[in-house]
């Protein structure tokens, strides 16, 4: 580590985990009977922060050698948490193996711009390296290392006020050596009162302090030099600690499981990196913008790794800035903007097709074909993925780049594939008749198709499109009798409706009619599609437009108006609206179907988003007692509870329940109460007494007060 900062690599060169990153969980680490536990959970979960929590503190009191088994594991399913690294590095400088914790620092640290993890860098090369002769060097460009890279973070604060307090520290002979250590201060100062930081003020009065202090004859110079950059710096400070208000810095990343709290956070780091972008800085170097930019969405990245389109935002606004800029920096931006991808798709975002397709694109736009194509081999050869679309942008890059004649290579090595669906063979089909203007070996290639798909209604369906379109109803037809003589009936459903488009355009009235009336034998088992007026509707309808209006087509039993839902309720509600209407064009049961409309017009939960009780540890207010915990109330309740004074500050009178429902149980209901809200007598008169007859409460303030009214008039 003696000259730890120019050899670690650049940002992102690697990733900062080997191998083909995380798999399934395997047991058999823990010994204890809480760590098995959790290793049967992440088995069903590998993403289980409580249960990699058991383990981490088990973890901590074990052999290093035993330990670093599950650091590693920890740290391939989490590759951006900047604790579980700090962790890992903390446990190994525990046991002093000063080479694995530099290779951990070399693995990590420029992928994982953590503020603690930097700040554990410059203590490591504080308590390790004090005994070499070059130790306040190495320090000094260890500061300057980190600072290169985390010093424009708003929370860097401390590492800035070290660094200056190191310098302040140095042991400076002679003028000359004097002027240089000033020199370093004010570099330092000056770097530091310009960046919104947390604390800036006092930066900025230190820094004062410095200048009167040092030279007083040029102090106003100096100042006056950097103090529309420090105001401009301090507003950006308290902007930002406006917009981030709220956020949860150094959170896991997992994956995104669409919770309430995760989309807010989200959206905070959006609000974060689209001020960035604004420039609230206001600079004028480019190259500064891009870098404050491309660090916010670092750091979003440490906590949402597995969200692919802040990925996808980043490498683009790289790619951007190097499309608008000029000389070395547009050169290094694209090159960064490649890291980000390559990062992106050999970290937690492996199987994602999406930034795959968008990294070939990236490649192929700067001409790098060989780039794209092993991105494209590397998609098609792994086994966790359908390669379907894979094969199909493989065709259509290699048409764009290479000719028609590889792309039928592409093909050909696709049919030999047996994982690929049917849109292989539609899409090598269209670009043979689109781009090679060849439909002859268009229809061939849906031809070939029909042997592995013909069961398949989708594709009989891109076939029929395609015939369509060439005029060639014979051809046409024959397909149609072809594939619905070899599907099952349940399958066939849209052929025969395809079947009536088609006669009803091509055709003439008899073959509809004959169509129809085959429709209607082969559906039979179809309560709401073999319905003669359903047929009917279905005969004059065009892009849309329907023969009637939407009433009728609900009390027919139109498919197109049937109510489905993703719960039960909705399933149930689509089968008795198939039920509802008999089998003529006159429906019967029309007055119980609209009834069942209305019902199913009313909006249902859909109960497969329900979340699963999960019951409180700690009892509140108002909460039910269950078994396992509390039933925690709703958030309007648990609002008004916590606005309301708590139950000690009450003390009485207290309600009896017993004798309350005791006394309404035995009253006649003899006494009735006047709208004046007085008592009526058996004589109907109206009396403010109670009616007891009997001796007057203890504690009546009324009486009370009158007597001493009495008292004192005496």
């Amino acid at each position: 580590m003696a000259a730890m900062s120019p050899h670690i690599p650049g940002r992102g060169l690697q990733s900062p985990v080997g191998g083909d990153g995380p798999g399934v969980f395997q047991q058999g680490w823990s010994f204890t009977e809480h760590g098995k536990k959790a290793e049967v959970k992440l088995v069903n979960n590998p993403y289980d922060l409580e249960a990699w929590s058991v383990l981490v503190r088990e973890a901590q009191s074990a052999a290093m050698i035993r330990a670093r088994i599950l650091y590693e594991r920890l740290v391939s399913h989490f590759p951006t948490s900047g604790r579980y690294w700090r962790l890992y590095v903390e446990q190994e400088m525990r046991h002093h193996n000063h080479e694995h914790v530099e290779k951990l620092f070399q693995r990590s640290l420029m992928s994982v711009l953590h503020i603690d993890l930097w700040k554990c860098y410059i203590s490591y090369v504080k308590d390790t390296k004090a005994s070499l002769p070059s130790y306040r060097e190495k320090l000094r460009q260890t500061y300057e290392f980190a600072l290169d890279h985390v010093g424009i973070d708003y929370h860097s604060t401390s590492i800035w006020t070290d660094y200056i307090t190191f310098l302040k520290n140095e042991d400076a002979q002679g003028t000359f050596a004097e002027n240089q250590k000033s020199q370093a201060l004010r570099k330092a100062y000056q770097r530091a009162v310009v960046t919104p930081l947390a604390n800036l003020e006092q930066m900025w009065k230190e820094y004062n302090f410095f200048e009167n202090t040092d030279n007083k004859m040029n102090a106003k110079r100096n100042i006056d030099t950097v103090s529309r950059h420090y105001l401009n710096a301090k507003r950006s400070a308290q902007e930002y600690d406006g917009i981030a208000r709220g956020l949860i810095r150094g959170s896991t990343s997992v994956p995104m499981r669409g919770t309430p709290q995760e989309s807010q956070q989200l959206l905070i780091w959006k609000r974060i990196i689209n001020w960035e972008r604004s420039n609230p800085t206001r600079t004028e170097d480019h190259a500064i913008l891009v870098k404050r930019v491309l660090y916010s969405y670092e750091q979003c990245l440490l906590c949402f790794g597995h969200c692919a389109d802040i990925w996808y935002e980043a490498a683009l606004y790289l790619q951007r800035a190097s499309e608008a800029g000029v000389g070395q920096h547009s050169a290094r931006w694209a090159e960064e903007a490649a890291v980000i991808y390559n990062r992106a798709i050999t970290g937690p975002l492996k199987d994602s097709l999406l930034l795959h397709f968008a990294y070939a694109d990236f490649e192929e736009a700067r001409s790098k074909f060989e780039g794209s194509e092993a991105i494209y081999n590397k998609l098609v050869e792994k086994r966790t993925i359908d390669p379907t679309l894979v094969y199909i942008q493989y065709m259509k890059f290699s048409q764009r780049t290479a000719g028609i004649k590889v792309a039928r290579q592409i093909f050909k090595r696709a049919r030999e594939d047996e994982r690929i669906g049917h849109q292989v063979f539609v899409a090598a089909a269209l670009m043979e008749y689109f781009i090679n203007k060849d439909k002859t070996v268009a229809y061939r290639i849906f031809d070939l198709g029909l042997k592995s798909f013909g069961d398949e209604p989708q594709y009989i369906l891109s076939f029929l499109d395609h015939l369509s379109h060439l005029t060639e109803d014979n051809n046409t037809r024959v397909l149609f009798e072809k594939s619905l003589s070899s599907m099952s009936p349940d399958k066939t459903s849209e052929i025969w409706e395809k079947f009536v488009e088609f006669e009803s355009t091509v055709g003439d009235l008899a073959s509809v009619i004959n169509v129809e009336k085959r429709r209607t034998a082969a559906l039979k088992n179809d309560d709401v599609r073999s319905k003669d007026t359903v047929m009917l509707v279905d005969r004059y309808k065009f892009l849309g437009l329907m023969p009637c209006s939407e009433v009728e087509l609900k009390l027919i039993g139109h498919p197109s108006c049937l109510v489905s839902q993703s719960s039960g309720g909705g399933n149930q509600t689509t089968k008795r609206l198939e039920g509802g209407v008999g089998g003529g064009a006159s429906g019967s049961g029309g007055g119980s179907l609209v009834m069942e409309l209305r019902e199913a017009a009313i909006s249902k939960p859909d109960l497969q988003q329900m979340l699963p009780f999960k019951p409180s540890s700690v009892s509140g207010v108002g909460m039910n007692a269950v078994p396992g915990g509390c039933f925690p109330l709703p958030s309007e309740l648990s609002n008004l509870l916590s606005r309301l004074p708590p139950p000690d500050c009450f003390h009485g009178p207290f309600v009896q329940l017993n004798e309350l429902m005791a006394l309404l149980d035995t009253s006649d209901g003899s006494e009735v109460i006047g709208r004046s809200g007085k008592r009526k007598r058996d004589g109907g008169e109206e009396s403010d007494d109670d009616g007891s007859g009997g001796a007057p409460p203890i504690n009546d303030i009324y009486r009370s007060r009158q007597q001493k009214r009495v008292h004192n008039i005496v």
